[in-house]
């Protein structure tokens, strides 16, 4: 049976834990603070660290936020910054991980087949049906996102850099710092207020919202939304960690 170390890396923490085939967990999810300044050294340590406190698995998945295209960073928001989510970018930081091998670094460091992904990839692999088209908004320190077409993984799109109003993209517009600046029922028609913007754009069969301030968004905003809009578990981005290997493959076939 194969196991998987499964790591769902967040601007404010970093879970983990160890999976079976069947994508349940063998063990209670281990919890860190993502550490700033987060060179790629540290964030390799750190995930190691974390891995060490948990049964051996036989491979890796990991999900971070930011852009990856075949296990290269292409952008990330959080981990470029002096000291966390909405803080300046260290220039140097910025050229250390842009263009880095992040799942060829994890799968040397572990000594394991490693499998990098968007974290919003990996959470919509815990919760996708596979038919039609399924989009996965993420609501935490900022929005992430994730499009499936008939179970198979399209392209990633920074969807929540566009702009949205006001001078302010998606990220900025509902993530954690305007819920907590709003209020959660203020902040809960805002969220209303994007998916009616995005559904003409994507016209869905199925949106799934999950991380972890998605359970905060009130029931009377959400029933608003309509029958094809969902709330799933924040721990679909640890369990999608066995599922996303078959997302992978078939979007490279």
């Amino acid at each position: 049976m194969v196991t998987t170390l499964a790591i769902d890396c967040g601007g404010g923490g970093i879970k983990a834990s160890v999976l079976d085939a069947a994508g349940t967990m063998r063990t209670r999810p281990l919890r860190v603070p993502t550490p700033y300044p987060l060179p790629t050294a540290l964030f390799v340590k750190t995930l190691l660290d974390l891995g060490a406190q948990l049964p051996a698995a036989d491979r890796v998945t990991v999900g971070m936020p930011g852009m990856l295209r075949h296990g290269v960073v292409v952008a990330t928001p959080h981990y470029v910054t002096r000291a966390g989510p909405r803080t300046k970018v260290d220039p140097d930081l910025l050229a250390e991980w842009s263009g880095w091998d992040v799942r060829s670094a994890l799968a040397d460091a572990f000594g394991l087949p490693a499998l990098v992904l968007n974290d919003a990839e990996v959470h919509g692999a815990g919760v996708v049906a596979g038919t039609g088209l399924e989009l996965v908004l993420t609501l935490g320190t900022g929005l992430g996102s994730a499009l499936f077409d008939g179970g198979v993984l399209a392209p990633h799109l920074e969807l929540s850099h566009a702009p949205v109003r006001w001078g302010m993209t998606y990220d900025t517009y509902i993530g954690e710092p305007e819920r907590r600046r709003l209020g959660d029922a203020f902040w809960s028609r805002r969220v209303r207020g994007v998916v009616d913007g995005l559904r003409p754009v994507f016209r869905w069969d199925r949106l799934y919202l999950g991380g972890g301030n998605s359970r905060l968004i009130r029931p009377e905003q959400l029933a608003r939304m309509g029958d094809d809009v969902v709330v799933v578990p924040n721990t679909a981005g640890i369990l999608g960690g066995v599922r996303a290997w078959d997302l992978a493959a078939t979007r490279s076939a």
